[in-house]
């Protein structure tokens, strides 16, 4: 007897991962080197697995508090500040969440109702459209080319925006591509935002992967910081990508109705793998 008939419209509406699938088959066979997953090629730094190990041996292994350790949002926000001048309340601005993935979902099942439209550039995170369609809501693609370095203008959103439109859900530098955005050219994106009244979601796990150039925050152009669920996590720069820590930085509404989500469902970020950034460390 087939059960699918019973299943959610939305989840009967996304296709399974393509690119897990390919990472599944990787992880069964030896000698074979997956390009498809963004997974750094140096594993997590010893002393952050010491302090990892001295937290076990200490017991750090209960609840947190749903936004997260207070400790940890101190850090994160005093870091975002000393790199882009950018000031959040880690009280009430900053979530810790199970990796950048949950965060994004959060963002966008607090934001979207059934039918609000979000303007993706593609190539994007295969993430960034199922999310969308699970919430209730409509992605709307904007393809970039190879002759435009994969950088998504303004023209380009102009031709696609509607009044439905809710939501620009970035991610620069971005993944698959490597593209990056000059200042200018998110400047001109942060206008368009604030012309439409469009809330940004930014997806900046890769920041600390600029080679070229320096990153410019979205959150730290003009009134674009209280517009902007700024998204962020260890997974990339730290080579922490099975540890599932991420971050997202907002004005209070927009943290508080996402932990909301965070608080029934997820609960809390897992203690351990966090002690590595409170100086939990040996003697």
């Amino acid at each position: 007897m087939s059960w699918a008939n019973r299943l959610s419209p939305a989840v009967k509406a996304v296709p399974p991962s393509g690119i897990r699938r390919f990472f599944d088959i990787a992880a069964e066979m030896k000698g074979v080197i997956s390009l498809g997953v963004g997974e750094p090629d140096f594993i997590t730094p010893w002393h952050i697995r010491e302090s990892c190990m001295h937290g076990l041996h200490k017991g750090y292994t209960s609840y947190t508090s749903n936004y997260g350790l207070l400790e940890l949002r101190e850090e994160i926000v005093r870091t975002i500040y000393n790199n882009y001048q950018v000031t959040y309340d880690p009280r009430t601005e900053a979530l810790v969440t199970v990796g950048v993935s949950e965060a994004l979902d959060l963002a966008i099942r607090a934001l979207l109702s059934p039918g609000d439209e979000v303007l993706i550039p593609e190539p994007c995170y295969v993430s960034y459209k199922a999310c969308v369609t699970l919430a209730g809501g409509q992605p709307v693609p904007v393809p970039t080319t190879m002759e435009d370095e994969f950088r998504v203008t303004v023209e380009q959103l102009e031709k696609l925006v509607t009044p439905r439109t809710k939501v620009l859900l970035i991610g620069y530098p971005n993944n698959p591509t490597g593209a990056i955005m000059p200042k200018q050219e998110l400047t001109a994106i942060a206008q368009f935002a604030k012309k439409y009244d469009l809330i940004v979601i930014s997806d900046e796990i890769y920041a600390d992967l600029t080679y070229e150039g320096t990153h410019t925050c979205f959150a730290s152009l003009p009134e674009m910081r209280d517009r902007t669920i700024l998204l962020n996590g260890f997974s990339k720069a730290y080579a922490m990508t099975g540890w599932r820590i991420g971050y997202a930085l907002s004005n209070p509404d927009f943290i508080a109705a996402m932990n909301k989500i965070h608080q029934y469902t997820m609960l809390c970020a897992q203690e351990p793998s966090i002690s590595f950034l409170l100086l939990k460390k040996p003697a």
